[in-house]
């Protein structure tokens, strides 16, 4: 998924993709509480305007039928389809993932049984071993971690259910244990923050890394896409400090506190969420510093991260869009028909920065 670095951000409007586009798309790509969910709900237009949209397909990907799979074909209509959270909903973006699959489900009048794990993995495997017992037909997975996940695919695979991951990636066969991954590019995330980062600071100086959550692909490929963009366009940018604030506000703000006493000529923090770099924020603020002494790069496209940039905080914040409630739904569909579906599909982000911040702010989530 390649851009033009220092692309101007959202030139094009993601939409929701409609079902005959997903389709020929797939075909041909790479092979507070859930209850308070409402916080991330917005007007139908401003829904429909912050959509996923599926980045261009690659060539000769792989992709996946019912028939390789080994499943059952059937009505999505009529169907049980089981959903699982990973993180206790405080994380806006979990609030607006968890919402985009309920307003899905009952957009379609699908029956919808869901879980969240409370950021607690055991419990995550134990909570789709329990929607698969209360008669799951498929499952979407938002995976805490990336390993671990053999006591599910073996259960959901003596039952015939197919499983689509969203977000992050489950270590094992696509095809085999599970159908499709659903996902940002994140290594281009990653490269997208340091082009930020670079242009904020001219390409000179030192600057620390808020590291997300250890175990999933997430924190290990942003990481690798913001180093070697740096490496490859600003060998003068040194990556002096790297502490994993586990994709959350509070421990980012305790890890900037101790940035600032150990770094204090600090010039740039690539913080791997927006949690994250809002903690940053508050630290930098308690510090006593000024907005712009410090350039904070972050990943997500929260409302307070936007707001952040308005308010002269935050330097950038690259999209990750959490709306996965129809393209999860329409893959499901298109592979219960027994039409193929990719793989890996991959989805298009925007990006925010002073210059279309403020504009572009109730696309925010």
């Amino acid at each position: 998924m390649q851009r033009t670095t220092h692309r101007s951000p959202l030139l094009a409007r993601p939409v929701i993709v409609a079902m005959a586009a997903a389709v020929a798309l797939t075909a041909t790509s790479c092979a507070k509480s859930e209850d308070d969910a409402s916080a991330g709900k917005k007007s139908p237009s401003a829904a429909a305007d912050a959509g996923q949209k599926v980045a261009s397909p690659k060539p000769g990907g792989k992709t996946c039928t019912i028939d390789a799979y080994g499943g059952e074909k059937l009505d999505l209509e009529g169907a049980t389809v089981g959903f699982s959270q990973s993180e206790k909903e405080a994380n806006p973006f979990r609030i607006a993932e968890t919402q985009s699959i309920k307003d899905e489900a009952a957009e379609r009048g699908v029956k919808l049984l869901t879980a969240n794990a409370q950021s607690q993995f055991s419990k995550q495997i134990s909570d789709v071993q329990d929607l698969l017992a209360k008669g799951a037909d498929l499952l979407v997975i938002a995976p805490l971690n990336s390993d671990g996940w053999d006591p599910v695919l073996q259960a959901a695979a003596a039952k015939k259910v197919p499983i689509v991951t969203i977000d992050r990636k489950i270590n094992a066969t696509a095809c085999k244990d599970y159908v499709s991954f659903i996902a940002s590019d994140f290594v281009e995330q990653g490269r997208r923050a340091a082009d930020q980062m670079i242009e904020a600071t001219g390409g000179k100086g030192e600057v620390a890394i808020l590291l997300g959550a250890a175990g999933n692909n997430v924190t290990t490929e942003r990481t690798k896409g913001f180093k070697d963009r740096v490496a490859e366009k600003a060998p003068g940018l040194k990556v002096v400090f790297e502490q994993t604030g586990d994709f959350a506000r509070e421990k980012g703000q305790q890890v900037t506190e101790q940035l600032i006493q150990s770094k204090p000529g600090i010039k740039g923090i690539y913080a791997e969420n927006d949690e994250m770099g809002l903690g940053a924020v508050a630290a930098l603020k308690g510090a006593g510093k000024k907005a712009g002494d410090v350039e904070i790069v972050t990943v997500d496209g929260t409302r307070n991260a936007v707001q952040g940039i308005v308010d002269g905080w935050i330097t950038g914040v690259v999209e990750s869009n959490p709306r996965f409630g129809p393209l999860a739904f329409e893959t499901l569909d298109a592979f219960t028909q027994g039409k193929e579906v990719a793989q890996d599909i991959i989805i298009e982000d925007g990006a925010y920065a002073p210059s279309n911040a403020e504009k572009d702010l109730g696309r925010a989530y």
